[in-house]
């Protein structure tokens, strides 16, 4: 009796025997399904694609083909592995693409600089060689040197901005834009002249010293490191105050890198002031006088300065008169107004003896030279006898 798909006409002869124990044995377990097909190596080219000229009866499988035509992806172990393969070399491209990337974008940047120091400043108040002229604040500065000095902040001028070996233009400008604010909100804000705030200048330093900077706002001492006229410039309101607001300015900024990671920026500048007797009948319109500051900073920036617009101040040197050397300088300077006379007292006394922090600045005074007071419209008084530890007439001007 004949099997389903036996031959209609029988087996041939010597077709039979060993080829249908062969076939039942060894492919009858098989079954070519959908996927088995998808995961071939080898695929049939179509019709139409077998009509070309020398074409291959057969191509093979790229592991990035996806099996074709075919609507869905395969679910067999073949394929499967295949688009493992493939995410895998996706993956590895995508990091080496973003390690090169990172590499161009972000250079090796150094790392963050060390706390900020401690600020050290020496303050040295200019004894008058003669007597104090007064008048009206604009003659007074028509009579001065600084006639030719430009109004507040317009006498802090920038130098030509560079970059330098590892900061970029932008950084530097950035270190100037705000060694100017510095100067401007500690030596031209009207609150911190008076003495009725600080805040306008604490918000510009680095963390690191404000603990030293509340320290000498709340008890200056003229130890080199808490001298309140070392951070910014302030009247004994029970002394002077401010007679006009248009203070005269010049000076010089300066900008150098001073390691990898830390920019510092110089500032020399000359702050004249026109002020009156804080005490007494209101003064008159001519009874002004000029007090003058010449303060020489050095502002310290790494790059968490420039990114949080703040300065680390290093060190100040201040010189103001006329202001008597027996008057400690340290908490607010306390000016000899109009009409006072020059004085024979020298600095205050120090005890080498005495327990506690010693004045660093005593025995520091100088005499201000007469070149940079206003031109008397009298006859100027004859110099005084030296005083002690005096070295000679000292100019503020720069």
């Amino acid at each position: 009796m004949a099997m389903s798909g036996d031959p209609p006409n029988g087996t041939p002869e010597g077709a039979g025997g060993a080829d249908d124990e062969f076939r039942s044995d060894e492919y009858r377990s098989v079954v070519f399904d959908e996927d088995f097909v998808r995961a071939a190596r080898l695929q049939e080219y179509s019709a139409q694609e077998r009509m070309g000229e020398h074409a291959r009866a057969v191509r093979s499988r790229s592991i990035w083909s996806s099996g074709g035509g075919h609507p869905r992806p395969p679910s067999g172990s073949g394929s499967g592995a295949a688009r493992q393969g493939r995410i895998i070399v996706l993956c590895i491209a995508l990091a080496l693409a973003g390690a090169v990337y990172m590499g161009l974008r972000n250079p090796y940047v150094p790392p963050a600089g060390d706390p900020a120091e401690a600020m050290t400043s020496t303050v040295v108040p200019l004894a008058p060689s003669g007597t104090v002229i007064g008048g009206r604040p604009a003659d007074l500065y028509e009579q001065s040197p600084a006639a030719q000095y430009r109004v507040g902040a317009a006498g802090i001028t920038f130098p030509g901005v560079r970059r330098t070996h590892h900061f970029s233009e932008e950084q530097v400008q950035a270190a100037l834009t705000i060694a100017k604010d510095y100067l401007v909100q500690s030596s031209l804000d009207p609150d911190v002249l008076s003495g009725e705030a600080s805040r306008p200048v604490r918000v510009l330093l680095d963390p690191d010293q404000l603990t030293q900077f509340d320290q000498s706002m709340l008890a200056p001492a003229g130890n080199g490191r808490h001298a309140a006229t070392g951070w910014l410039v302030r009247f004994d309101p029970a002394t002077a105050v401010v007679a006009d607001s248009r203070v005269r300015v010049s000076g010089v900024l300066a900008v150098g890198e001073t390691a990898p990671n830390a920019l510092e920026v110089t500032s020399d500048h000359t702050f004249v002031y026109a002020v009156r007797p804080a005490t007494g009948q209101p003064a008159a319109a001519d009874g002004a006088s000029l007090f003058t500051v010449r303060r020489e900073l050095r502002l310290r920036f790494d790059r968490d300065d420039l990114t949080a617009r703040r300065a680390e101040l290093v060190t100040a040197y201040v010189m103001a008169g006329p202001h008597a050397c027996s008057a400690d300088p340290a908490g607010g300077f306390r000016p000899l107004t109009a009409g006072a006379e020059p004085t024979t007292t020298g600095p205050a006394a120090s005890d080498p003896y005495a327990s506690g922090s010693p004045r660093r600045t005593a025995g520091l005074c100088g005499v201000l030279a007469p070149a940079a007071t206003p031109r008397a419209t009298e006859a100027v008084p004859k110099a005084t006898e030296a005083v002690p530890g005096r070295q000679g007439a000292v100019s503020p001007a720069p």
